[in-house]
């Protein structure tokens, strides 16, 4: 464990002091990581400069559009790029898939300027663990010289509606076309769990392949098969790393990843060859954003589900008690929307055991007391890019992503809960990412009476027990109950080698549903 020179006081200590679990480490932002003291400093002094520094922010912080009252609203009128609604929040979400350190969470910040590794333990092993999450909006030009594609451009999502472009000599407008939220998935082979339930809320994805290894890589083949399976189709195919190579190299490279996606979803992707450190081309991709994917149609109009992909409890320690907030819980609205002062319910809530043994959930009923897309506030929010929800509920109940993978929805209009599911299930022919000793891939094992596979439904990876198998269909009893439909595609893995290996996917029959008590 690396000292910090001498050890300051107990009211001193820096933000990565080690006492801190590496599990639950706090986020830390830019300005936390720059106040590090080095060695013993002034507490008072280094408080006030914070203070000054965040009013500076808040008085630097461009206006944005006035929202509608959520209460007068015409939600038929709404549309994903109506401009109350993109100027403050995300309508897409894009993930960034790929093997590991091929440079996910670099091109993240390339685009958004935002850093998604932010605990402790991930940036000491400079790899991705949890799901990151950036927001950034994509602006195009509006003068008809500005030459493509350098007349798009990215910033983070506070900045203003209609900023003047940047080329020297262009009298032009930059003009808001997308606001996009980016999923960054680990690409760590004992994370694929992760990535699954980052994959429950992609629309589309960016799919990084490095120019310094042989494609494919375990990992890109893994996630490529993952999002086939969670029916992406339109996904952009980044060839990172080109300040690396040669020509010739970066060339026949570029055949081997034609060859690899052949016959696959991305058949027919754009291929950009990109430096992420460098920030070559990034205004490429931001042009592929605007013109090859397409802001999904949303239905606004239905009772609002939110699957929860990350969950905080966001006060300090040693908070007033005035001062304590409730359990935020982070995630992606499919369907409805959310508006501030709603009374919601997370299913499937407390999960116990009665004295029988038998499984029991009590849902948690709270209500919406703010809503935030990155620093932007909101009066209501609508399905895509990635929201925080902040409520009532007890922030121990929240802490350390303990609601990942719950549903989030109003007061008694969420789907049922399951513990036992009938599915129909499709096994992959060979396992990816996995060699044999002679060098080909394994052959995939059909699913036997008895075994324990591991199912991602939506953002809930739970444990399941094969209780019976027939040609395609199984039934699978559930370790922890989950809140699904009918008709739902889940993910199906199983441990080989002590990693968690994807081999198919199945489709939800109907199940045994549980019947929540009342709290």
């Amino acid at each position: 464990m690396a000292t910090n020179g001498e050890y300051p006081s107990d009211d001193e200590s820096p933000p990565q002091s080690p006492t801190v679990e590496a599990g639950e480490a706090a986020p830390l932002d830019d300005d936390q990581q720059e106040a590090k003291p080095k060695g013993p400093a002034p507490a008072p002094k280094s408080a006030l400069k914070k203070t000054n520094a965040a009013a500076a922010a808040q008085a630097a912080k461009p206006e944005l559009p006035e929202q509608p009252d959520p209460s007068t609203l015409d939600i038929s009128k709404l549309t994903p790029l109506s401009p109350e609604i993109i100027s403050r929040q995300a309508t897409i979400n894009i993930g960034t898939i790929g093997h590991v350190a091929h440079g996910k969470s670099t091109v993240v910040k390339a685009i958004s300027g935002v850093q998604t590794v932010r605990f402790k333990n991930e940036l000491e092993r400079n790899i991705t663990i949890k799901l990151g999450y950036a927001n950034a909006k994509v602006y195009k030009c509006d003068n008809p010289e500005c030459p493509r594609p350098t007349c798009y451009r990215s910033y983070k999502s506070e900045k203003e509606v209609d900023p003047p472009c940047e080329r020297e000599g262009c009298a032009g407008t930059y003009r808001l076309q997308r606001h996009v939220s980016f999923v960054d998935c680990p690409g760590h082979d004992i994370l694929m769990s992760t990535m699954l339930s980052g994959a429950a809320v992609m629309d589309a994805a960016l799919l990084l392949i490095a120019g310094n290894e042989t494609c494919p890589q375990p990992q890109t083949s893994e996630h490529l098969a993952a999002i086939e399976i969670m029916k992406l189709q339109h996904i952009i195919i980044l060839q990172n790393k080109v300040d690396l190579m040669r020509e010739e190299a970066a060339a026949t490279h570029y055949e081997s990843i034609r060859k690899f996606i052949r016959g696959t979803v991305a058949d027919d992707s754009p291929i950009i060859p990109i430096s992420a450190q460098l920030k070559f081309n990034i205004d490429a991709i931001n042009e592929m954003l605007c013109t090859k994917i397409p802001v999904p149609m949303r239905n606004f109009q239905d009772d609002p589900h939110l699957i929860v992909i990350r969950s905080f409890d966001v006060n300090k320690p040693g908070s007033e008690i005035e001062e304590l907030q409730g359990g935020v819980a982070g995630g992606s609205i499919l369907t409805g929307i959310i508006k501030l002062g709603d009374e919601i319910e997370i299913r499937p809530g407390i999960v116990s055991k009665d004295e029988k043994g038998n499984i029991q959930c009590k849902p948690i009923f709270s209500r919406v007391v703010s809503l935030f897309a990155e620093n932007n506030p909101l009066k209501f929010a609508v399905p895509g890019g990635l929201i925080g929800v902040g409520t009532r509920i007890d922030p121990t109940l929240c802490r350390a992503d303990r609601l990942v993978g719950f549903v989030l929805g109003l007061k008694g209009k969420l789907p049922k809960i399951y513990t036992e599911l009938e599915v129909n299930y499709f096994l992959l022919r060979r396992l990816l990412g996995v060699k044999t000793a002679d060098g080909k891939q394994a052959k995939v094992a059909k699913l036997a009476k008895n075994e324990v596979l591991m199912v991602n439904i939506g953002s809930t990876a739970t444990g399941a027990k094969v209780v019976a198998v027939k040609a395609d269909v199984a039934k699978l009893q559930l370790t922890s109950p989950a809140c699904t439909e009918v008709g739902e595609k889940v993910a199906l893995s199983r441990r080989i080698e002590k990693h968690w290996r994807l081999i198919g996917w199945a489709t939800i029959l109907q199940g045994t549903t549980l019947d929540p008590q009342d709290s």
